[in-house]
């Protein structure tokens, strides 16, 4: 990934601590579905693909409902997060990061706030637990097409399929040369420490603080990002 230069020196890039950052977030949006909305995704959709096969199939405790409500949401948060990446990615990098985690950050708190009306018990009122799926996938793949087209290598923030694949397939032991370990092994503590939190917060307080906590993340982490002055230009992957 190319970066800004400052006197023809070549400058870092705040990107990937930010992403490790939102990969956290990540395990928080987890928690909330999985444990608050029943047995649903909205930031992983291979596991939605997997739920809406067992519920096709009859399969008691999954629904075809909530699963095919994520999956289509979450299609709508990728396409206006490719649109976006679209308009902005010309542009300083600052300004589409800026843009991306304020839609990101409305999202999960608008989903909060709705939640404030939801027994995750009773997984009731149908309406409420609509409605904090879909924001939240919403939410999720807008980011997953803003991280898709910054392409930070093994930094996706939602899956870790490939990033545990790859230590396994690209270390010493294997004969490769085990590039980016310490970046791999950080997305998979941040989103273990995210779902961690995440649990506790969502089966001892609820699901509005997680994922105002969330959206409070995205956000304060992207304006301490752009202050880097590589942000300054736009990006080049």
């Amino acid at each position: 990934m190319d970066t800004a230069t400052n006197n023809g020196k070549p400058q870092s890039s705040p990107l990937p601590g930010l992403l490790l950052l939102l990969s956290a977030t990540t395990g928080l949006v987890d928690a909330v579905s999985v444990l608050g909305l029943g047995k649903v995704f909205t930031a992983n959709m291979t596991g939605n693909i997997v739920f809406l096969g067992f519920a096709l199939a009859g399969t008691p405790g999954f629904s075809i409902a909530t699963t095919s409500v994520a999956l289509l949401t979450f299609f709508c948060g990728a396409f206006i997060g490719g649109r976006t990446g679209q308009t902005y990615g010309s542009r300083p990098l600052r300004q589409w990061l800026v843009i991306s985690a304020m839609i990101e950050a409305a999202l999960l708190w608008i989903a909060a706030i709705v939640s404030l009306f939801f027994d995750p018990k009773g997984l009731g009122p149908q309406w409420a637990l609509l409605s904090i799926i879909g924001l939240t996938a919403i939410a999720m793949g807008f980011r997953n097409a803003t991280i898709r087209q910054l392409k930070v290598p093994d930094l996706t923030t939602t899956v870790l399929t490939l990033t545990i694949t790859g230590i396994a397939a690209d270390s010493r032991l294997a004969g490769g040369s085990a590039p980016n370990l310490k970046r791999r092994v950080g997305a998979i503590l941040a989103i273990l420490a995210g779902a961690a939190i995440g649990a506790l917060l969502v089966t001892r307080v609820g699901l509005a603080l997680p994922l105002g906590v969330a959206g409070l993340i995205v956000l304060a982490g992207t304006i301490i990002c752009v202050r880097h002055p590589a942000t300054a230009v736009p990006h080049a992957a």
